[in-house]
């Protein structure tokens, strides 16, 4: 497991030298998927990775596709303006990646490269020069998967502006034509070589060497691109908010949180349900929370609503106003044959009922598909002997130890307790099922986690993970794409447990508070407070290594530096 936390004088890591990915395929097989993809997973790992694009650099140097020869995408013979364009562009991306390896060790060229003697030539130059080179394929014959990557990635790009959907995916229909008529599927064996088949359902590979390869393999062996949303919240107040090692049940205010929680997400997700054409029912919403109490009590309500319109067989005894409901009767709908909750939930609580009523204000769809997981990696960042102090208390009595932590709050472990790399690394699996999961996902968390999740997913450098605010009230909506990453946040719940400014007070609870694009492997604009989240939160005194999210800027160390981005977008509020 691994997870950036230092650089090598040579900047190169686990002594795999420098590596080209050449990507290979027809258009509209998630090259560009698999590429923006890969690149997040090896910048997490600490390697200086670079995607280059060859279409990205033809329209920012060439412009649209309007704008170009009608031959210019026809891969026979072509007049002398046309071979001058294409050389110009194919120029510039060889020596974007020859710039990129003075410094970076892992460049992957998204382009079709489709013709065996051009993709032979280009490896050769890199080769001669120290430089290995794999061949990543992407091959589809799915055509479901093709049309829906045409009508949700490519007929959006600038390439398109303005044009009919329909004719700009009958056009794109056309290019892909022109280019299967020289396409030359990768079979030479004079290179390690991946060929991935519909985007993960299958995958084949050639003399791959080393841990690095290896680990791009295994990587790669787990994607995929059905379009899914990640939901982010923090989970309710519970009744001994201070203390890491209480683990105590939720407060009557953190009961609240979580009924608005289960309003507000069924709510928002239909919404986005609709704008794809699907019912609730249509796909499965997976609910992942840690072992904690108040993370998985935070869930509860989810349950509670989808077992009140399960069938008549599932019928859950009567409660008695007043009296406790034990959750182990209530069904634990979405798994194979009707089971019940976890062992761990069953046991250990009791909820009053007038706490636990399904809300009236948002009605509840009538076909709820729910999952609820507990995951013990998902456990808070242990704050080791800082636990329940505030930040004034903590510099007080450990001075030294607050120096430290305030010169490198991401790999600074405290007497006994866990650093955010320590955390990052125990977290790593989580990554994996994140990029494996295909179905709707709310992960109800800690700040924490939620931190090195969220900087996971829209490239953050590690660096600033402990600066990332996670309010208690909003939710973050993650939507992966081709070309980067989509991220909103909305603010949904005032209350206890939650500080805000006077200003905002009053806001009336609900509504978009922040909203932005992270775009092709980007990061997040310089100057924006952690990434737009928590806007008019307030530090809270207690615990504060879990809640406090330190001030990181200028205090970037040489163990971590931010890659350059292709494109950033900064988050503002709507």
């Amino acid at each position: 497991m691994v997870a950036p936390l230092y650089t090598t004088d040579s900047g190169l890591l686990f002594h795999a030298g420098k590596i080209l990915v050449l990507t290979i395929g027809l258009p509209a097989r998630g090259k560009t998927h698999v590429s923006r993809s890969l690149e997040r997973y090896l910048r997490w790992m600490g390697v200086k990775t670079q995607v280059v694009s060859l279409g990205d650099y033809r329209r920012k140097t060439l412009g649209g596709a309007q704008k170009l020869p009608a031959d210019y995408f026809h891969l026979g013979e072509k007049s002398p303006e046309t071979i001058a364009l294409r050389k110009k562009v194919s120029d510039g991306c060889e020596q974007q990646i020859w710039d990129f390896f003075k410094t970076g060790q892992v460049v992957i060229y998204d382009a079709n490269n489709g013709t065996r003697a051009a993709r032979q030539k280009l490896a050769e130059r890199f080769h001669n020069k120290g430089i290995h080179v794999i061949l990543l394929e992407s091959v589809c014959d799915n055509k479901e998967i093709i049309e829906a990557n045409i009508r949700s990635v490519k007929i959006s790009s600038p390439d398109y502006r303005g044009w009919d959907p329909d004719k700009a995916v009958e056009d794109y229909y056309t290019r892909i034509r022109d280019h299967e008529e020289y396409y030359d599927p990768v079979e030479e064996k004079d290179w390690p070589y991946i060929r991935i088949i519909n985007v993960g359902e299958k995958i084949m590979v050639n003399n791959i060497k080393g841990y690095l390869q290896s680990r791009i393999v295994f990587f790669l062996m787990n994607i995929h691109n059905r379009p899914r949303t990640i939901y982010f919240a923090r989970s309710g107040q519970s009744l001994i908010e201070h203390s890491y090692k209480a683990d105590s049940d939720l407060s009557p205010a953190g009961w609240e949180y979580a009924e608005r929680l289960k309003d507000f997400v069924i709510e928002r997700r239909a919404k986005n349900l609709a704008q794809r054409g699907l019912g609730t029912g249509d796909q499965r919403l997976v609910i992942w929370t840690s072992t904690r109490r108040r993370a998985h009590h935070t869930a509860w309500p989810f349950l509670q609503a989808a077992a009140s319109v399960s069938s008549s067989n599932l019928a859950t005894p009567s409660a008695t106003p007043g009296h406790a409901t034990p959750i182990s009767v209530i069904p634990h709908h979405g798994l194979d044959g009707g089971k019940l909750l976890p062992p761990t939930l069953a046991s250990s609580l009791s909820i009053p009922t007038p706490l636990i009523h399904t809300s009236t204000s948002t009605p509840t769809p009538n076909n709820l598909n729910i999952k609820v997981i507990e995951k013990p990696q998902m456990s808070e960042i242990n704050p080791g002997i800082w636990d329940g102090l505030t930040p004034d208390q903590a510099r007080k009595y450990y001075p030294q130890d607050w120096e430290r932590f305030v010169k490198d709050p991401y790999s600074f472990r405290a007497p006994r307790a866990e650093s955010y790399h320590d955390l990052s690394v125990r977290i790593e699996p989580l990554l994996i099922e994140l990029e494996r999961e295909k179905e709707d996902l709310l992960i109800i968390g800690h700040a924490s986690v939620i931190r090195c999740l969220l900087a996971y997913l829209i490239g953050l450098p590690a660096s600033e993970i402990p600066a990332i605010e996670i309010a208690r009230g909003d939710l973050l909506e993650v939507v992966p794409a081709s070309y980067g990453v989509h991220c909103k946040a909305f603010h949904f719940w005032d209350g206890p447990g939650r500080r805000v400014d006077e200003s905002l007070a009053g806001s009336g609870g609900s509504g978009v508070t922040g909203e932005g694009v992270i775009g092709e492997g980007g990061g997040i604009a310089e100057g924006v407070n952690g990434v737009g989240i928590g806007i008019g939160e307030q530090k809270d005194p207690n615990n504060f290594y879990e809640n406090y999210a330190e001030d990181t800027k200028g205090k970037r160390t040489n163990a971590v530096t931010r890659e350059p981005e292709a494109s950033i977008g900064a988050l503002g509020v709507v």
